[in-house]
């Protein structure tokens, strides 16, 4: 069940991503750029469509709890035209593949879904 607390977790995270990308752009950071490219290539459309490749990265945070990277991967993906069910999906394999650990912190991923997808994809 999506509660207050979750939202406001998920709002953090979200503004606490903003604030690193611009503290690290307006510092001009050589490193953060190199990376922006990088992340850029790894998910645009390719052999794998970039939402391939996002639902790849969505079941990839789960499985190694990384609350920020499952926040910013879960918009991506539905900004890419993924559904709710493939979402899910991905969090299942996932939950497969890291086991039961990785099914205790499936939560938080739903979580977000359930926060992100009645919003606008921009």
């Amino acid at each position: 069940m999506l509660e207050k607390d979750d939202i406001d977790k998920i709002e953090k995270i979200n503004r606490d991503i903003m604030y690193m990308h611009e503290s690290f752009t307006s510092k001009g950071s050589k490193t953060y750029g190199a990376y922006l490219k990088m992340a850029s290539h790894a998910t645009n459309d390719g052999a794998l469509s970039k939402m391939n490749k996002e639902l790849i990265a969505v079941g990839i945070s789960v499985c190694i709890n990384c609350e920020p990277c499952t926040v910013w991967h879960v918009r991506e993906a539905l900004r890419a035209g993924a559904k709710e069910e493939m979402i899910i999906e991905a969090i299942e394999v996932a939950a497969e593949m890291g086991g039961g650990p990785t099914v205790a912190r499936s939560s938080f991923a739903l979580k977000v879904l359930e926060h992100l997808k009645g919003q606008s994809p921009t």
